[in-house]
């Protein structure tokens, strides 16, 4: 198997076992959502250099997508490759996608070349072109550029626990657990530390603990943000 469909299928992979992940039914809680609406406590702030790698992203994004010089057949193979889901796919797709698409082909080899690295927008467009679950189509703008700001500054548990959230909020049709048998909905539940302490982190079930400290990581993350801010 070569490197891009390796890839693909790791990045698959990946995302099966994360939307695998049992969540917190709300059902099964047996309460009303009306008696846990979530409370937004503070406001997420962003950092100038986090504005800034946004800004770049989108640009790289808006030049890519500016090019006039593609084969007009090239772009029809393209859109039919992407318009199947990443399962959908042959080799010979995924061969294809990876030799044509520059953008994707440059996101691929800077994970490669640096696991974690990838900005919001970068890891949007991979879900998007690569076929899987688009998670990141649930962060507002201010929560990919926190995202970009937990990865610059080289905290990848803190972006973990944001990539769970929108993970919490691709699956939650509206509804999820939060603590003491409450229910919220994650999707207009704004990312705040206490927001994470009383909902989020109730939403994932995993003995391991593992989900758990990625949400710890992000709330101190944020924390430490705000008395920087």
């Amino acid at each position: 198997m070569n490197i891009s469909s390796m890839f693909a299928s790791a990045i698959a992979a990946k995302a099966a076992a994360a939307i695998g992940k049992t969540f917190t039914s709300a059902a099964a809680s047996g309460t009303s959502a009306a008696g846990a609406t979530a409370q937004a406590s503070d406001k997420v702030t962003i950092s100038p250099e986090a504005r800034a790698a946004l800004a770049m992203s989108q640009a790289k994004a808006a030049s890519a997508s500016a090019d006039t010089h593609v084969d007009p057949a090239v772009e029809a193979r393209l859109a039919a490759i992407k318009s199947k889901d990443a399962v959908s796919r042959t080799d010979a797709d995924r061969e294809y996608l990876f030799a044509n698409d520059k953008q994707l082909a440059e996101i691929t080899e800077k994970e490669r070349q640096n696991p974690g690295s990838l900005t919001a927008s970068e890891i949007d467009y991979m879900q998007k072109a690569g076929g899987f679950v688009n998670t990141f189509a649930t962060l507002s703008p201010a929560e990919k550029a926190l995202y970009d700001e937990a990865v610059a500054s080289g905290n990848p548990d803190a972006a973990a626990g944001i990539s769970q959230i929108a993970f919490i909020r691709m699956g939650s049709n509206h509804m999820a657990g939060g603590a003491n048998g409450s229910t919220y909905d994650p999707i207009n539940t704004e990312i705040t530390a206490a927001n994470i302490e009383k909902y989020f982190r109730f939403s994932i079930v995993d003995p391991s603990g593992q989900s758990d400290a990625k949400f710890q990581a992000l709330m101190k993350f944020m924390q430490n943000h705000s008395v920087a801010a």
